[in-house]
């Protein structure tokens, strides 16, 4: 038995598949989903998810800019923000965007409180947008 896995983004479906195992980047922790898992709504922030589509297969990463899940009769539905495969990510575009966002992030704490949100988002999208991209190890 397999899961049915959908991540939706407004303007594309990143992913409509089935799957073996999921690893989601929920607001409170990595939340790992098998087959049979109880049903479960869940906020999830912004960070990698990961999918097993069979078991001898290597994970695909994909990039999530927050949203929801929801778990039902091995049905995942995910609805994002923004969804990126880590495939189809330039690393070295990753890699330079998560530099620029670690510099401005580290030279906001000195700034007001809403452009250190702002630096903390930013940095946010680009560690994920990277880590997904395989430039770096998830944390």
């Amino acid at each position: 038995m397999t899961l049915t896995v959908r991540v939706i983004a407004p303007d594309k479906t990143v992913w409509d598949a089935s799957a073996d195992e999921v690893i989601l980047p929920s607001t409170t922790g990595q939340l790992g989903i098998l087959t049979g898992h109880a049903p479960l709504l869940t906020a999830l922030d912004t960070g990698v998810m990961r999918v097993r589509a069979n078991k001898d297969k290597d994970w695909v990463a994909i990039a999530l800019m927050g949203g929801f899940a929801e778990v039902e009769n091995n049905e995942v539905t995910i609805l994002v923000n923004a969804g990126e495969r880590g495939d189809s990510i330039n690393l070295e575009e990753a890699r330079t965007t998560y530099s620029q966002a670690e510099t401005k992030f580290s030279q906001m704490q000195a700034g007001t409180k809403q452009e250190q949100i702002q630096a903390t988002q930013a940095l946010k999208r680009a560690r994920a947008r990277f880590q997904a991209a395989g430039g770096m190890i998830q944390a």
